[in-house]
């Protein structure tokens, strides 16, 4: 291809030496090929002509850059990402004006002469020397060809396309060489049609069918002569004949290609002529390249998916492999994401969160006994321009798959998981604690796994408020979410039985680190994702099995050959009836608890709020049998909010809670989601309750009265008999609406 010569280069007489010398060496290379060996030529140089008979498996079929297509459950287009906008299509596929000019203009005697055009040289040469400089390119297409491979393998590296580009001897004979092998082994249609796919066009567009696309909006088959014409000029030089930025330019150079085409036979001079008259019509299609143009706020999705495909071993045995999969392209990927339910978390994550509030709302879905994740949403719009509040912080995962650094605090909705951990260790949801407002539990009150004690001092624990305290089990503190009745069942279950069972449902940190051996676990201390937490309660949801997510469901690649996917394992966390009791008392959290504004009127549903310290995050993570949803509202920069007196979504909160923003954005979320005939029901149990136990130990006391109180019995009937001495039943202890409303508290300063 010519190029322009600096100032400083050589002379002509020096170029034209340079060149001759190209020549005769081009034309000792052709009369060598039909010897046996690269040594009959007398070529002994090193990096010349070593390998004759060596052709790279590349040149045949070259690793082109493609789209990659991502694919909804469905089967629709959430986005369309690429390194390269290409789409490689067969010559059959190509319009015959487009074959005629990118011959005529780069290579009119392409079907004449071998790899190397020893009549073109020359005449190059001659008209370089009478010019007084380089005026024409001697390269035929398949040397093109051949140095356009080399330049698409090394992708973005300066190094690596210096290298291909390098104006060598070597080099040159290297090319030479293996043009000569490439025409035998593929043909010349072959070539063409490798030629016209890896070509660059301009416009971010490589190959005719994208450019075809970007320039006219239509496909390479249905090019007419113009349009051809004009693609075809532009490959000399993409900037300076750029149609969209120099129509006069790209005209010239058109009209030199219909002429050219003319001259070769290729059209008549009367269409040719035609064709010059005719005004460069464009219909530009811009890019649409990457996961910023995801459909319904699904960008954090689509980047999600590439993080599986960069980072999962299914794809590649080394990070540089999957890098390379994922820049090459061509795959087509279809994933869990579903329409239905991402169109109604997007549209849930922004209706109560603006893109510019202080804070952020992220929100995942995941679908119990199969860890589909079916949607993924934030309040904040996926994309790089901060200015539009735009961020590509994945929000719903951890920071090894493109999250936050740490994750979130949990809170309260941790409490689920110590109550599932007690349940299997036998105790029963009648477990009552007489507790106080605040306590303090001693240093040695909680055992690590390894037997010494979790802390070196005291643990003070306090709920929200003076209020909140007296007998508790475990169904009316899962509802008022009691924390010092949770630090005390913690405390009973044992704190590695606690973080054992954490580790079966999935709950992780979202730093991607171990969990800690700390109390403070039961209260949700530890950070960890809406996606993680989503999961953990898709585990009750699905009575007890958990299932790791998954965002994929196929990947084909540019073949048709089917790729292996990551799926999902699914492993018994606890038995059917935990999780059914689970079920159950998380059912009275969203009837009479903290989170009775997020509940859901015509269906089984739970589910458990969550207030982290100073109201920094607070969550909502709820369920109904056949879909698990997480809310979580918090900051998502450096500074962190206090979401105390603060405007968020345009609505003032004097106190923001668990129950009062991720709560009805869960339950706009899951109405979306949800159809009416989609209506299963847990599987109901009888959840013990501390007052039933009471009054079924009173009547046994009543019957062991009776027998004493037998003729000859010392004790009078009507004696009080108190089964429990020194203990209150509170009155409140089964729980009830407690009137939490806009901005009120929802139970713990690590509460609800």
């Amino acid at each position: 291809m010519p190029k322009k010569r600096s100032g400083g280069g050589l002379t002509t007489t020096q170029q034209a030496a340079k060149f001759l010398g190209v020549a005769a060496l081009s034309g000792v290379v052709l009369a060598g090929i039909a010897l046996p060996a690269a040594g009959a030529l007398g070529l002994t140089a090193k990096g010349t002509v070593d390998g004759f008979d060596e052709i790279p498996a590349n040149l045949k079929t070259p690793p082109l850059s493609q789209r990659t297509k991502i694919l909804d459950n469905k089967g629709g287009l959430i986005a369309t990402v690429y390194s390269r906008d290409r789409t490689v299509v067969p010559l059959t596929s190509i319009s015959p004006y487009m074959q005629n000019a990118i011959v005529a203009i780069e290579d009119a005697r392409f079907y004449e002469h071998g790899a190397v055009d020893l009549k073109g040289i020359l005449r190059a040469m001659n008209s370089n020397v009478q010019a007084g400089g380089t005026a024409q390119g001697a390269s035929t297409l398949t040397q093109q060809y051949v140095k356009n491979v080399f330049v698409e393998e090394a992708g973005d590296d300066p190094a690596k396309v210096a290298e291909a580009t390098q104006q060598t001897l070597g080099r040159k004979v290297q090319e030479l060489k293996y043009a000569i092998q490439v025409e035998e082994e593929l043909g010349k249609r072959k070539i063409l049609e490798n030629y016209l796919n890896i070509t660059f066009f301009g416009q971010q567009a490589y190959g005719v069918e994208a450019a075809s696309q970007r320039y006219f909006s239509k496909s390479a088959k249905d090019l007419k002569l113009e349009e051809a014409a004009l693609l075809a000029g532009i490959v000399q030089s993409p900037s300076r004949y750029d149609p969209i930025n120099d129509t006069e330019e790209a005209t010239k150079r058109r009209n030199t290609v219909l002429q050219r085409m003319a001259d070769v036979g290729k059209i008549s001079q009367q269409q040719a002529d035609k064709a010059k008259d005719t005004p460069i019509k464009l219909k530009v299609k811009r890019p649409q390249n990457g996961c910023i143009t995801a459909v319904s706020g699904a960008g954090f999705f689509c980047d999600y998916v590439r993080q599986i495909v960069t980072s999962d071993p299914a794809f590649g045995k080394t990070s540089k492999d999957r890098a390379k999969l994922w820049a090459t392209g061509g795959l087509t990927i279809k994933t869990t994401l579903d329409p239905r339910s991402q169109a109604a978390s997007n549209q849930a994550a922004t209706s109560r969160v603006n893109k510019d509030d202080k804070v952020a709302a992220a929100l995942v879905q995941v679908q119990p006994g199969t860890g589909q994740i079916l949607a993924m949403a934030q309040s904040r719009p996926y994309g790089l321009d901060a200015s539009k509040h735009q961020t590509v912080l994945n929000l719903s995962v951890d920071h090894k798959m493109g999250g936050s650094y740490a994750g979130f605090q949990v809170g309260s909705t941790f409490k689920p998981i110590t109550a599932a951990a007690a349940l299997e260790k036998g105790i029963s949801p009648a477990q009552s604690f007489d507790t106080p407002s605040s306590i303090t539990l001693p240093a040695d009150a909680f055992r690590t796994c390894e037997g010494g004690p979790a802390d070196d001092k005291p643990w003070d624990v306090e709920n929200e408020t003076e209020s909140e305290k007296g007998m508790f089990d475990m169904t009316s503190a899962l509802g008022k979410s009691i924390n010092t009745y949770f630090a005390k069942l913690e405390q009973k279950a044992g704190l590695c039985e606690t973080l054992a069972m954490a580790k079966k449902v999935g709950y992780d940190r979202g730093d991607n680190k171990k969990l800690l051996q700390i109390p403070t676990t039961t209260l949700g201390s530890q950070e960890s994702t809406p996606l993680a937490m989503a999961s953990v309660y898709a585990t009750f949801a699905n009575r007890g099995t958990y299932c790791t997510p998954i965002a994929l469901l196929s990947v084909t690649k540019p073949d048709g050959k089917k790729m292996d996917v990551p799926k999902t394992s699914c492993n018994r966390a606890m038995s059917e009836h935990t999780a059914d009791t689970i079920n159950q008392m998380l059912k009275g959290v969203v009837e009479d608890g903290t989170g009775t504004q997020a509940g859901l009127s015509d269906r089984d549903n739970a589910g458990k709020t969550g207030t982290t310290d100073e109201r920094k995050n607070v969550w909502f993570v709820g369920y109904t049998p056949n879909l698990s949803t997480a809310v979580w509202v918090g900051s998502d920069g450096a500074k962190q909010e206090q979401m105390t007196d603060i405007v968020i979504g345009g609505q003032y909160y004097d106190k923001v809670c668990g129950g009062c923003l991720p709560g009805p954005i869960w339950r706009t979320a899951m109405t979306g989601s949800l159809t009416s005939s989609e209506t299963p029901a847990f599987n109901h149990v009888d959840v013990p309750r501390a007052k039933q136990k009471e009054e079924q130990d009173k009547n046994k006391d009543r019957d062991k009265d009776r027998d004493k109180n037998k003729p000859g019995d010392d004790n009078k009937p009507g004696d009080d008999h108190d089964p429990f001495p020194g203990i209150s039943i509170s009155p409140n202890l089964i729980g009830g609406n407690n009137g939490h409303g806009r901005g009120q508290n929802d139970g713990g300063t690590n509460g609800p």
